[in-house]
């Protein structure tokens, strides 16, 4: 595995501002609140939903070798993130009929 350069620093810092601008940042607290259950969490919710899409657009640029897979993983905890918010992509991908959907951000923590 290459070691990190300054260009994958870089789109991390500009994935960092994309997730605060986006809301992201401020909805991750419901995502830990104790009242929160992965198995019954509606995938439409804001904090699902953002979550979902963020770690899903990191998961395929890491997939494609666009972004470091360690610098990834030593920046997030990307298998705690997947078992809080997997169970609603498994239901959206279910809902939707398309395995494909989320399947970057589950492979990404699976590995």
């Amino acid at each position: 595995m290459a070691a990190p350069t300054r260009e994958d620093a870089t789109l991390m810092i500009q994935i960092a501002q994309w997730m605060a601008s986006s809301g992201m940042n401020d909805q991750m607290p419901a995502l830990w609140a104790e009242d929160f259950d992965p198995q019954t969490a509606d995938p439409q919710s804001p904090a699902v939903r953002l979550t979902l899409g963020a770690f899903e657009t990191i998961a395929t640029l890491v997939k494609h070798d666009l972004l470091s897979r360690e610098l990834v993983n030593d920046w997030m905890w990307i298998e705690g993130i997947w078992e809080r918010v997997g169970p609603a992509a498994l239901k959206v991908r279910e809902q939707a009929g398309e395995p494909r959907l989320y399947e970057n951000f589950e492979a990404l923590a699976r590995s």
